[in-house]
């Protein structure tokens, strides 16, 4: 192995990622302290910290996203390994085996729960090594500290991880699903890998990968992208979007909305406010069923939204999946710059296509 890679980071949290790691442990170890000082007093003779809780902080500041990670993993693998570590120590008097046995009935227990946390590991040791102190406890030193300790933790990790922008719990990006509610597969299914191809190579590693599976398929899809963007070009929403796009307010009526519509022979035109700020879409299914009633009413209010400087081959997924059949382009405060549909995506993807076929013939003529 070559000397510099001995050295290489292994943390995924990225750039300055490991400073708001840093700030996170540090504030939800300290306030955790505080509040558990305050609840045992300091005369306790149960700590007011365990030492698994700097695990468990690694993990619910640095990885937030591992399934390691998530709240279950964490409440559940404390709470369940302290108690499977105080039973060991019941059962068994040399603390050298009751040890061995309490870290394997840790990892039992949560396997069967499904709340692997590694930190319970060191949780069910403590519970076996931790002092008389925590043998005196018994079973109520699963609650408190450990169930406490690690519920103040979690509830810091959520309010931290969620106002620096990080969702948690984490939950993976969605891939479209057939939204027709037939047999078939999803249009982005019929070619390339399947979900199949994705549980086939899980299975054959017969190991706890610390990602999940629905994290891998919307990673190899955002790879699948990125190889195309790098082997074909890069083409932005703005080289292919309709700038003179008719709209709607909120205010006036379907009938109207739904003139303008058939007078132009398109499918659906944004609906914006104030200074050409979209807030939905709106087409001919919601004109004709919102008969008497205003475009506000009816309209769709969660259209798929896209920036200038959007990558195209990063819509493919949005306008091939079945839920939207239009992408709106909005500039940075969300005022309507120009509108892309599926007609507009396809033919710049053939465009692109017939690009490519000329320009591998043309050397051999």
């Amino acid at each position: 192995m070559p000397f510099t890679r001995l050295f290489a980071p292994l943390s995924p949290v990225g750039r300055l990622g490991w400073l708001r790691a840093c700030l996170g442990a540090l504030c939800g170890i300290i306030l955790t302290g505080l509040v558990c000082r305050l609840w045992l007093g300091n005369d306790s003779a149960l700590p007011i910290l365990i030492a698994p809780m700097g695990a468990s902080a690694v993990l619910l500041f640095a990885v937030p996203a591992s399934p390691l990670a998530q709240p279950w993993s964490i409440i559940g693998g404390n709470t369940i390994s302290a108690l499977a570590g105080i039973g060991a120590a019941m059962l068994v008097r040399d603390p050298i085996y009751a040890a061995g046995l309490a870290v394997a009935l840790a990892i039992g227990a949560m396997s069967l729960a499904r709340c692997l946390h590694p930190p319970g590991g060191a949780v069910a040791l403590t519970a076996v090594i931790g002092g008389p102190a925590i043998h005196a406890a018994g079973f109520s030193f699963a609650l408190v500290p450990v169930a406490l300790n690690t519920a103040l933790l979690l509830a810091l990790g959520w309010l931290f991880n969620n106002a620096t922008r990080h969702s948690y719990p984490h939950r993976a990006q969605k891939v479209s699903r057939n939204t027709h509610g037939t047999a078939d597969p999803p249009p982005q299914e019929r070619v390339g890998y399947t979900a199949a191809d994705i549980d086939t190579v899980l299975a054959r590693y017969d190991e706890l990968l610390d990602v999940s599976r629905d994290d891998l398929d919307a990673l190899f899809r955002q790879v699948e992208a990125q190889a195309h963007r790098r082997l074909h070009g890069e083409i932005r929403c703005e080289r292919i979007m309709s700038r003179d796009v008719i709209r709607a307010t909120p205010e006036e009526g379907v009938g109207q909305a739904r003139d303008r519509l058939l007078t132009r022979s398109i499918g659906a035109m944004p609906v914006v406010e104030g200074e050409g700020v979209v807030v939905g879409l709106v087409g001919h299914a919601e004109l004709l069923a919102g008969a008497g009633r205003t475009v506000g009413e009816v309209m769709a209010t969660n259209p798929c939204l896209v920036s200038p400087d959007t990558p195209i081959d990063e819509l493919l997924p949005a306008l091939s999946g079945g839920l939207f059949h239009e992408a709106i382009v909005v500039d940075g405060e969300g005022r309507l710059a120009g509108m892309i549909t599926q007609t507009d995506l396809l033919a710049a993807l053939w465009r692109g296509h017939v690009a490519e076929r000329v320009a591998g013939v043309a050397p051999q003529a």
